[in-house]
């Protein structure tokens, strides 16, 4: 049994990088809300909304901004550079996710069409042919205990990165280690600003690459986009490459990881999928409502004092969405089936673990499309798929920014 939520000796809770029980961790911080003081690793203080109204209302609300110029806590010193999370959390005006209003328009659309539903759909027989080379390798192993995401649930979201923008398979692992880092809450005090450093190299000089030698993929499509006569800059495309990358790829190997997951815990929805009561699509949107692949999303900041949700959050305060606990809303979702079961047949409710508003995920797309593709081959071929341990005894690697397993042993064929 996990202990519960710690809160700090005047009373905030805690969010924990690694909690011992995460669906627990976010029903009670679910418990603390709507909007609720926490306190992160290294002792940095913000708001959390842990209920769904209240999310989609900040979400939307211009008095809350993505520029870290209206983080008191980050002009003041008081949260440092070097601070671990500081890798999720952007502070280039280059950046789109760091922009608000007419600046943070220009670059959507700017990059609307290459991220679009539909080019992204063009990809499906790439993600096909991939995803069938990768269960093809799994075969000699079928009968033995491996690692799912190492082996599978990393491997495909990764070739399919890698093909869109042109990365060797020799840098796949080094580039999602990398990524990992990024995201995690346990990398050491400024380490996140030596990996982001080494990220915004990586896809300038694949920009320049491109910019040589153009070609049918996405990063050209940034290089030819423009909008009443203007370009995105080389750095602008470097630092969108770099973030889309995080987010067709984290998010994704994630969904793939925690939907196997789920299925293999709920033999009974399995059963309903199998017999065909249920669609893909359901499951997958219950997925990332039960246990989506992004936590929670940092930081927005007030530029006035703000009341919601029955506290006032003060100018130059900092605000997360936490996407786990906005996922247990009684309110958005019922009580039956209660928001903490899983459940692919739930009809009520519309999740936000893609985000809201302005700021919804570019990824999204991609995300879906591979899980709609990954999951059904997965299961077709392999359909006695088991877990190689209990539930309970798998490990979460990070539970802030991403919600990632450490491992998922598997044995495929029993």
């Amino acid at each position: 049994m996990s202990c519960p939520v710690q809160h700090s000796p005047d009373g905030v809770p805690l969010i924990h990088a690694v909690p011992d029980d995460v669906q627990a961790d976010r029903e009670r911080l679910y418990q603390e809300g709507p909007v609720t003081r926490v306190e992160l690793p290294g002792g940095v203080r913000a708001w959390a909304t842990t209920h769904h109204g209240v999310s989609r209302a900040t979400l939307t609300d211009p008095r809350f901004v993505k520029s870290v110029d209206h983080w008191a806590d980050y002009q003041n010193g008081r949260v440092p550079q070097g601070w671990p999370l500081m890798g999720t959390i952007p502070t280039d005006n280059t950046n789109m996710l760091a922009l608000d209003g007419a600046p943070h328009r220009r670059l959507r659309q700017l990059t609307a069409s290459p991220f679009s539903a539909r080019r992204v759909e063009r990809l499906r027989p790439d993600i096909e042919r991939i995803t069938a080379a990768a269960l093809d390798a799994l075969e000699p192993r079928a009968g033995e205990r491996l690692d799912l995401k190492s082996a599978f649930t990393f491997k495909v979201p990764m070739s399919v990165i890698g093909e869109l923008y042109g990365v060797a398979e020799s840098e796949y692992s080094q580039l999602g280690e990398m990524y990992a880092k990024l995201f995690s809450g346990n990398t050491a005090e400024g380490e996140h600003l030596e990996i982001y450093g080494a990220l915004f190299q990586f896809f300038g000089e694949m920009v320049a690459r491109k910019r040589a030698e153009p070609g049918d993929d996405f990063t050209t499509d940034l290089l030819n986009a423009s909008a009443d006569g203007e370009a995105l800059s080389d750095a602008e495309i470097t630092i969108t490459l770099l973030t889309v990358v995080a987010a067709g790829h984290e998010t994704t190997v994630n969904l793939l990881t925690n939907a196997v997951r789920a299925l293999l815990a709920h033999p009974d929805q399995f059963a309903l999928l199998d017999q065909g009561e249920v669609t893909w699509e359901a499951v997958i949107e219950e997925v990332l409502r039960y246990d989506p692949p992004n936590n929670l999303m940092m930081f927005r900041f007030a530029t006035e004092d703000v009341e919601i949700g029955g506290e006032t959050i003060r100018a130059g305060e900092a605000l997360l969405t936490h996407y786990g606990a906005t996922g247990r809303d009684r309110a958005e979702f019922g009580e039956d089936p209660h928001p903490q079961v899983f459940d692919a047949t739930r009809t009520r409710g519309r999740h936000i673990s893609f985000g809201y508003g302005p700021h919804i995920c570019p990824g999204a797309p991609l995300s879906r499309l591979e899980a709609r593709i990954v999951l059904p081959m997965l299961f077709e071929r392999f359909p006695d798929l088991r877990l190689a341990v209990p539930d309970e005894e798998l490990r979460v690697e990070s539970a802030l920014s991403v919600n990632s397993l450490a491992e998922f042993p598997v044995v495929l064929r029993p």
